[in-house]
């Protein structure tokens, strides 16, 4: 098993920035990569930005050259840098994290992002 627990969400102008983390705990060793996804009012969940254990990081689209995601292994700890907030960005962020071979099977609780315009 694996925990995760999110922190770092609020409510930010637009154009503003906020850095969520993720801290894991438990069964860590058997994690290929980790993520962050959103869900939006009326929308389907969405991964926003993931890091695999080589260090290759994939992006939506959407979010490309605003978001940032990192790791520190020592802290077992995944940060997602959030840039030139828009308030089509206002979501329940959730961390996850995905054993080998079985998708994102583990989730944290989520973190509310607001961005007011």
């Amino acid at each position: 098993q694996v925990q995760l627990v999110e922190s770092g969400g609020g409510l930010v102008q637009a154009g503003g920035s906020l850095r969520l983390s993720c801290a894991a705990s438990g069964s860590i060793f058997s994690i290929i990569a980790m993520g962050w996804h959103r869900r939006a009012p009326g929308k389907q969940r969405e991964l926003v930005a993931e890091i695999i254990n080589n260090g290759d990081t994939n992006y939506a689209d959407s979010v490309k050259g605003r978001f940032t995601i990192s790791r520190d292994n020592a802290k077992n700890t995944v940060y997602l840098q959030i840039n030139s907030l828009k308030p089509d960005d206002t979501a329940v962020y959730y961390c996850a994290a995905a054993p080998q071979h079985l998708g994102y099977t583990y989730w944290g609780q989520g973190t509310q992002v607001t961005v007011s315009s």
